[in-house]
């Protein structure tokens, strides 16, 4: 067994992260097996077998693992917020090629140990790209929560400092924290670091730092973390830094059908009758899902307070006019 490899499952050990102490014990099956020791691979992968067949029966009514108790430590503390989300991507109203790309994803990640089992890892690196308030960061929540892992949200804000070579050292923590607790990792507003090398705007202090990100993200990841990061302007992007992405996944802005879905949904038992819909589609265009659901909970709240049993057709409209409204305002103060 390499020091690597015991340093990993020492680290898993100390944080109760079970399947990941398993996941490490088959790659050293594997290690072993291609070196010609086949018998004490075999022996390894019986007993990970049967660690796995008694978690399976040892497990609360669902069926789901509680998610390990990790919190960032030390220096990580300011730079890193963990979270323990419990939605899934059944919550969210998205594309079936988007869904179908995160569910392929989550696969991966279940099944991992299959994956190493033949020379191959499962997707631990994706970029979502899309207009603001498109799902980006819920999909972070979503894919935590469908894998039963910490989401850990990185303050991308906090990585930059004003002396010299600080950032840097910032990140090696945060690479590190990546290596030796598995969670998904969300870098949110990605491009504050990504932007391209040699621009106009470009300083010595973020060129240092994007040259950082592409060192560390060539490095091993021992846990099969799951990296995202997330952006609003792809097109600033450095392009050998969106080719270390496993998966680039886009997200644009719900059709008329997506709209309605993710309204009724937020709406719940107050939803509208299905003929009141013909005088509100329009008002449902070139809204994100954000700002549907923002006008969606606005409605609620006063049908609630009102003790009223559904909601008006007319307050669901004005509601989402008083988007567009704010929409168009922030549109003609930024240019766009």
């Amino acid at each position: 067994m390499s020091t690597k490899h015991l340093l990993a499952l020492l680290n898993s050990h100390i944080e109760g992260d079970e399947e990941q102490f398993l996941s490490i014990a088959l790659q050293v099956a594997a290690q072993e097996a291609r070196q010609g020791r086949s018998e004490d691979a075999d022996k390894l992968k019986r007993l990970v077998q049967k660690a796995r067949d008694q978690q399976r029966t040892s497990r609360p009514a669902g069926g789901q693992t509680p998610i390990p108790l990790a919190r960032p430590r030390g220096e990580l503390q300011g730079l890193v917020e963990s979270a323990y989300p419990k939605v899934t991507l059944a919550s969210m109203v998205l594309s079936e090629e988007v869904r179908g790309r995160l569910m392929r994803v989550v696969r991966q990640q279940q099944e991992r140990a299959t994956l190493r089992d033949h020379g191959q890892a499962p997707t631990t690196h994706m970029l979502l790209i899309g207009p603001p308030g498109t799902g980006k960061t819920m999909t972070a929540s979503a894919l935590a929560g469908e894998l039963h892992l910490p989401l850990f949200t990185v303050r991308l804000e906090a990585l930059f400092s004003r002396f010299f070579g600080e950032t840097a050292g910032k990140l090696r923590l945060l690479f590190d924290q990546i290596a030796q607790t598995r969670g998904v990792y969300l870098l949110d507003e990605f491009d504050a670091i990504g932007a391209r090398r040699g621009d106009q705007n470009d300083v010595g202090e973020i060129r240092r730092v994007l040259n950082s990100v592409l060192a560390f993200m060539e490095e091993p990841n021992s846990t099969d973390s799951l990296v995202l990061a997330a952006t609003n302007h792809v097109e600033i992007l450095d392009e050998a830094l969106a080719r270390r992405f496993d998966e680039v996944v886009e997200y644009g802005l719900p059709d008329r059908k997506a709209a309605r879905a993710i309204v009724e949904r937020r709406l719940g038992k107050f939803k509208l009758a299905a003929r009141s819909w013909a005088a509100i589609e329009t008002a449902l265009d070139g809204l994100s899902q954000a700002e549907l659901v923002r006008a969606a909970d606005a409605v609620v709240k006063d049908v609630i307070l009102e003790g009223e049993a559904k909601a008006s057709p007319d307050a669901l409209k004005d509601a989402l006019q008083n988007r567009q409204t704010l929409k168009g305002k922030f549109r003609r103060q930024t240019g766009r």
